[in-house]
Order: structure tokens, then C-alpha cells, then sequence
């Protein structure tokens, strides 16, 4: 049987080294979420400030939690906030590169990406970037990353209330931002 995070993490406090056990285990799903939310150079970065700052407070951990895949996210949700306050001018830029690449699609393929998602896509980005941070947060834990209720609010370290009305409100934003215009 395949010991907790938080036994190799308490572990990793008289042995360092053993720490690279929790890179493996979450060092993927991390870099993802990362690369969602800024450029993939960049998301690289991060994933190494990420761990170099669990590491470092390796022993603020509460061992007796079995995983630390909350906590990692907690981190990492910080320092993308931290990192990237612009992310509304990334997504609307994303947007816009969406918009281009379907006009330059010849016009039967236009015709099938408006009833396809992707033509969606530019409006919910945009709808995205409309969204208190807060909110967005919590959707894209949950949407993007399937993150759980409960590993949502020990991320970001809120109540489990606080990320069901954050996320009840930021679906809500979402629908009515994108459906705004639609026929």
C-alpha cells in the first residue's frame, strides 16, 4: 500500500529528498491547471515556485490529512493571482485569436462551427474574464481541475458554504454572459 502524502511529507522533514515523491504524484495535474491559466512557459515556471514553496513550508503541513492535493492547489491558485492580475486581457486576447481562426475557416466550416461549442468558446472566455476572480477561481477548480467541494475550500482556504455560493454565483455569471446576444 502506497504511503499518504502526508506520511512522506512528514517523511521528507528528516530526509529531504523523499519530498520528490510528492512532485511525482501531483507535479502533472498541477502543470495543467497552471498551463490553463497562463502561457505554458510560464506555467513551468510556477510549477517550480509551487513546489519550491510547499517545500518549503513542508513542515506547516497537516500530516494527518491524506492527501496534499488541496494544499498544492491552494498554493498554486495563489501565486497565479499573484503572478498574472492581468488574466482578464489574456482571455480576452484568447478570444479575439478565437475569432480570427474561425474567419479565416472557409464558409461551410464557419456555418458548422456556429452551431459547434467552439463557437462558443470566444464568449465564454470573455465571460470568464468578466468574473470576480474569486468566482473564477472556484469554477475553474471545479470545471477545469474536478476538484471536489471540500479540496476547493481547503485550496483556497475558505469554507465549504463560501465555495458552493462562489460557485452558484459564478455559474449563474457565466450563463448570462454567454447567452447575452444569442438568438
Amino acid at each position: 500500500m502506497e504511503e499518504s502524502d502526508g506520511a512522506v511529507i512528514a517523511g521528507s522533514l528528516s530526509a529531504p529528498a523523499q519530498f520528490g515523491v510528492i512532485f511525482d504524484r501531483h507535479g502533472s495535474m498541477l502543470l495543467r491547471f497552471l498551463a490553463r491559466r497562463v502561457p505554458p512557459a510560464e506555467a513551468e515556471d510556477l510549477l517550480g515556485e509551487v513546489f519550491r514553496i510547499a517545500f518549503e513550508r513542508r513542515s506547516t503541513f497537516e500530516c494527518e490529512r491524506g492527501s496534499a492535493r488541496p494544499w498544492l492547489y491552494g498554493i498554486a491558485a495563489n501565486l497565479v493571482a499573484k503572478h498574472h492580475r492581468g488574466e482578464a486581457r489574456r482571455l480576452r486576447a484568447m478570444a479575439r485569436a478565437s475569432v480570427g481562426r474561425a474567419a479565416a475557416d472557409d464558409p461551410a466550416e464557419r456555418a458548422v462551427a456556429v452551431a459547434d461549442a467552439d463557437a462558443l468558446w470566444p464568449r465564454v472566455l470573455d465571460a470568464l474574464a468578466a468574473i470576480p476572480e474569486a468566482e473564477r477561481q472556484v469554477l475553474l477548480l471545479f470545471a477545469w481541475e474536478e476538484l471536489s467541494y471540500d479540496e476547493i475550500a481547503a485550496a483556497l482556504g475558505v469554507p465549504v458554504g463560501t465555495v458552493r455560493s462562489r460557485l452558484h454565483r459564478g455559474r449563474a455569471r457565466l450563463a448570462a454572459l454567454t447567452s447575452e446576444g444569442t438568438p
